[in-house]
């Protein structure tokens, strides 16, 4: 990541606050804490050999499924492991998934691109969003309705609908990627992308939106919609990736200099872990970003006397609804976490 870039652009920007040295850190050895954070090129070959392979095979079988029930429960699962291209995006983006910069890189592209995720635009957005995480000023430009904004019940129950998102494409990363391709300056542009980076960030777009319509054009070519389903939609329909995702910092304190207040741990089984690239472990990953998310469970153990007990998703879920329900009525209403020794 441009470190240095991006200190000094968040240094120059009006009202951002640059005050994110006084984040509560854990104690922790400094010997153990330089081990954790040794990248691996085996971790990120392994993950990713296992992700796109699987990947294929599903994509595979969802096409010879085409035609039949048995259809829709495959591209689900194929849909749902598609999702795992976020954490994928995420750690390449952290540049700790493998220990050879070119191949963080690499899958970055890759992954940013099954996200919707425009590389240049989510490489500075992201880094706010780790400076100022839910902080009331509005350049975390990752407090949106699925991390932290006010909920009804039925706007909260919304966004676990399968194909959902096609109902709010007008306020979509897919408008946000054609505004930019056609040279339009968003506010994410205009506060988060230094000048000397815009024209990556425009340039990747077009990319993008080529992308997009050569994949509409082959579906029309081949007389079918699967390049399409299997191309551009699965991110529509990645709702059972919502249930985790959404636990990291939904109905918790906004606007404090403690992740412990801000965000929330899970623990997940086997599979949803894999997909998630261990991201459940988020408390962890928020104090020490640049920790490869294979040895956040490893993290754990040495600060988790320090933090909050981590939550089954039941747990979670327990705590979060009806603190949707109660932040609709009230704003400022957030749900206290209990500290170790405070």
């Amino acid at each position: 990541m441009y470190i240095g870039d991006i200190l000094s652009f968040m240094t120059i920007q009006t009202g951002i606050n640059n005050t994110s040295n006084e984040w509560f850190k854990p104690t922790i050895d400094k010997k153990i804490l330089k081990k954790l954070s040794k990248r691996s090129d085996f971790e990120g070959w392994k993950h990713v050999i296992i992700f796109f392979t699987s990947l294929i095979i599903l994509g595979f079988a969802s096409t010879m499924f085409w035609g039949s029930l048995w259809f829709v429960p495959v591209y689900i699962l194929y849909c749902t492991l598609w999702g795992g291209a976020d954490a994928i995006w995420h750690e390449c983006g952290h540049r700790t998934a493998f220990k050879t910069r070119k191949l963080n890189d690499f899958f970055y592209v890759i992954a940013s691109y099954m996200n919707n995720f425009e590389p240049v635009r989510w490489r500075w957005s992201h880094s706010l969003h780790h400076s100022y995480t839910a902080s009331i000023d509005p350049h975390d430009y990752e407090v949106d309705g699925s991390i932290f904004a006010n909920h009804t019940i039925l706007s909260f129950l919304f966004i676990f609908i399968p194909g959902s998102a096609f109902l709010t494409l007008h306020k979509s990363l897919h408008l946000e990627i054609l505004k930019h391709a056609f040279g339009i300056e968003t506010k994410v542009m205009r506060d988060c992308i230094p000048d000397d980076k815009k024209r990556n960030c425009r340039n990747s777009s077009r990319i993008f939106v080529f992308l997009w319509l050569t994949t509409i054009a082959t579906s029309i070519f081949l007389n079918s919609p699967l390049p399409i389903l299997l191309f551009l939609f699965p991110k529509f329909f990645t709702f059972l990736n919502v249930i985790w995702g959404i636990t990291q910092h939904m109905g918790l304190k906004e606007d404090t200099k403690d992740h412990r207040l801000s965000t929330r741990s899970v623990r997940l089984s086997l599979i949803p872990s894999f997909i998630y690239w261990k991201m459940e472990y988020h408390i962890e990953h928020h104090m020490f970003p640049m920790i490869p998310s294979y040895n956040l469970p490893k993290l754990y153990e040495e600060i988790k006397d320090q933090l909050p007990k981590p939550q089954t998703l039941l747990e979670a879920y327990k705590e979060i609804i009806p603190a949707v329900i109660k932040k609709s009525k009230d704003p400022n209403y957030y749900i206290p976490v209990k500290i170790p020794n405070s």
